[in-house]
C-alpha cells in the first residue's frame, strides 16, 4: 500500500481541509482516521466557503473515493445536515463516500453527558465542543458503545436502550436536566440517511486500493492528542500519525510521506496552556486578520506567536517528511514577527517540550522583520518577499524538515509550491 498522511501540528485549525482539497487530485482515496463532528475543515473555492465536520475533504473531487474510517465517531444528525448541505455541490456523494461499520455512533445522551461532565468541572472545564466526542470514545474503550454496523442488526433497538439506560443513570446522578424525546426522534430518523451509504469493513475495503495512492486525513492537531498533547486539555483520540494505522487498519510499513500543517502563528480554542499566547493588540490583530473564530463552535480563537519548541516536538512525534505553512498572508502587515525557540521555566532554559506546559513559562523569542506586503497574489517561490523566505528558512533549520508549500490565501488556488 501507498498511504500518505496529512495532519495538524498545533492545536488544530491549521487549514487541513484546504490542503487536502489541493492535494486530492493526486490521490485516488482520501480517508478520515479519527475525530468526529468536533472537527471543522474549511474549504473555499468559487467564492463559496464549505465546512466539513465528519466527511473527508476529498469529497469535492468527483474522481476521489472518500472513506470514513473506524477511528471516527459519527453523530448521525450532524452527518445528515452535512450531507444535505453538500448534495448541491457533490451529487455523487452517495456513490463516492464509504463509511466504516466499525465507526462509533454518538447518541443524543452522549452529548448530554458531555455537557454534564463539563458543567461539573466548573472553572477547571477543558473547553469541550459539547458534541459528545469524549463520552463516545469512553464507551468505545469501555466496550459498551454502538457502532455503525449495529444499525443493521435486528436487535439494535435493544442495544440502544441498554446503553441509553446507563447514560440516564449517570445524568440523574449528576442531577442534570434534560429533554430527550425530540432529540431521540431526530436521531433515529437520521439513521435512515446513514443506511443510504455503503457501510463497509473499511480495513478490508481500503486494502482493495493497495495499488492506488491513499491520503489519510487527520482532525484536530498534535498538541490535542490524548497521549502526547497538553493533557488533560486535549481531545479523546490519537491525532498523531500513528492514529492513521489504528483508525484505518493499515500497517505502519504502508505509510510514506507525512505532511505536517502549521500556521505561520499559533491559535487555540477553549481552555488549556498556550505558552506563546498574546493577550494584547497583536493577538487581537491576528484574530481579526485571520478571522480566527471556530468553524465548529464559533468561539474566538486564542492567538499567539509561532511556538517552534512545540512544532519541533510535533515533527518528531509524527515523523513529518514535509511541512506546509498556512495563513502566511495573515501576517502581511506586521512590522515584526516572533517565534518561540525555547522556554524559560523558573530560570531554567528548556529547548524541548516539558511534561507539563501548564506551569509558568516565559517564551524566549527569535525576532524577524515583517514582509509588509500583500502576498495573496504570489504564485511561485520567486515572487515571495525575502523576509517571508527568511522566516521559512529559519523554521526549516530549527525543525530540520523542509517547508514544501505555503498558503497565501483562503482559496484553493492560493498556494505556492516551494519544492
Amino acid at each position: 500500500m501507498n498511504v500518505d498522511v496529512l495532519l495538524g501540528l498545533q492545536w488544530g485549525d491549521e487549514g487541513k481541509g484546504k490542503i487536502v482539497d489541493v492535494l486530492a487530485p493526486t490521490y485516488e482515496v482520501v480517508a478520515r482516521f479519527q475525530g468526529g463532528p468536533n472537527a471543522g475543515h474549511t474549504l473555499e473555492f468559487e467564492n463559496r466557503k464549505h465546512v466539513l465536520h465528519t466527511i473527508p475533504s476529498g469529497v469535492f473531487r468527483t474522481n476521489t473515493v472518500n472513506v470514513i474510517g473506524n477511528g471516527v465517531v459519527i453523530d448521525p444528525v450532524i452527518f445528515e445536515k452535512e450531507i444535505c448541505q453538500l448534495l448541491p455541490h457533490c451529487p455523487d456523494i452517495y456513490k463516492n463516500l464509504f463509511i466504516s461499520k466499525r465507526s462509533q455512533l454518538i447518541l443524543p445522551t452522549h452529548r448530554m453527558l458531555d455537557a454534564a461532565y463539563e458543567a461539573k468541572k466548573g472553572n477547571a472545564k477543558i473547553g469541550s465542543t459539547l458534541k459528545g466526542i469524549g463520552p463516545t470514545y469512553t464507551d468505545k474503550i469501555a466496550r459498551s458503545g454502538l457502532r455503525v454496523g449495529d444499525i443493521l442488526n435486528p436487535n439494535f433497538k435493544q442495544k440502544y436502550e441498554a446503553l441509553k439506560k446507563s447514560h440516564l443513570e449517570i445524568l440523574d446522578m449528576y442531577k442534570f436536566q434534560y429533554s430527550l424525546e425530540e432529540e431521540e426522534l431526530k436521531w433515529f430518523n437520521s439513521l435512515e440517511n446513514l443506511k443510504k451509504f455503503s457501510l463497509v469493513d473499511s480495513e478490508i475495503f481500503i486494502h482493495q486500493f493497495e495499488d492506488k495512492k491513499i491520503l489519510a486525513e487527520g482532525a484536530q492537531g498534535t498538541m490535542l492528542d490524548i497521549d502526547f498533547g497538553s493533557y488533560p486539555f486535549v481531545t479523546s483520540s490519537n491525532t498523531v500519525c500513528a492514529g492513521a494505522c489504528t483508525g484505518l487498519g493499515i500497517a505502519p510499513s504502508s505509510i510514506g510521506e507525512v505532511f505536517g500543517l502549521f500556521k505561520a502563528y499559533c491559535t487555540r480554542v477553549g481552555s488549556g496552556p498556550f505558552p506563546t499566547e498574546l493577550n494584547d493588540e497583536q493577538g487581537e490583530l491576528l484574530r481579526k486578520y485571520g478571522n480566527e473564530f471556530g468553524s465548529t463552535t464559533g468561539r474566538p480563537r486564542r492567538c499567539g506567536w509561532l511556538d517552534l519548541v512545540a512544532l519541533k516536538y510535533a515533527v518528531m512525534i509524527n515523523g513529518v517528511t514535509g511541512l506546509i505553512m498556512t495563513k502566511a498572508d495573515v501576517m502581511n502587515d506586521f512590522d515584526e514577527i516572533k517565534a518561540a525557540v525555547a522556554y524559560n521555566i523558573n530560570g531554567e532554559v528548556f529547548e524541548n517540550l516539558p511534561f507539563d506546559i501548564s506551569q509558568e513559562i516565559t517564551p524566549m523569542y527569535a525576532s524577524f522583520k515583517g514582509w509588509k506586503s500583500d502576498i495573496t497574489k504570489c504564485t511561485n517561490k520567486d515572487s515571495l518577499p525575502l523576509e517571508l523566505k527568511e522566516y521559512i528558512r529559519f523554521i526549516e533549520n530549527f525543525v530540520k524538515v523542509p517547508v514544501i508549500y505555503v498558503s497565501v490565501g483562503p482559496d484553493r488556488k492560493a498556494i505556492v509550491d516551494l519544492q
